[in-house]
């Protein structure tokens, strides 16, 4: 097994100890388990919708442009 060496802010690090602490493991554990789910893609993706989520809707403004004769005329023209 290779060793490697990194620099964490405070904050992240004590996030990985209460981690570690919590599941009762190693630190290198956790951070192993961390970089091998997200080097294989099953970590958390984060999409546009989902942050923007809690702003949908929260503008007033008009109604959905797409069933608006008014605004479809000449489209595509």
């Amino acid at each position: 097994m290779k060793n490697i060496s990194l620099k964490i802010p405070d904050g992240l690090a004590a996030r990985l100890e209460a981690t570690a602490t919590r599941r009762a493991t190693s630190k290198s554990r956790v951070i192993r388990e961390a970089l091998e789910s997200h080097l294989a893609g099953s970590g958390v993706h984060t999409t546009v919708g989902r942050l923007a989520g809690d702003l949908a809707g929260s503008v007033a403004g008009p109604p959905d442009l797409s069933t608006n004769r008014t605004y479809l005329k000449d489209f595509g023209e």
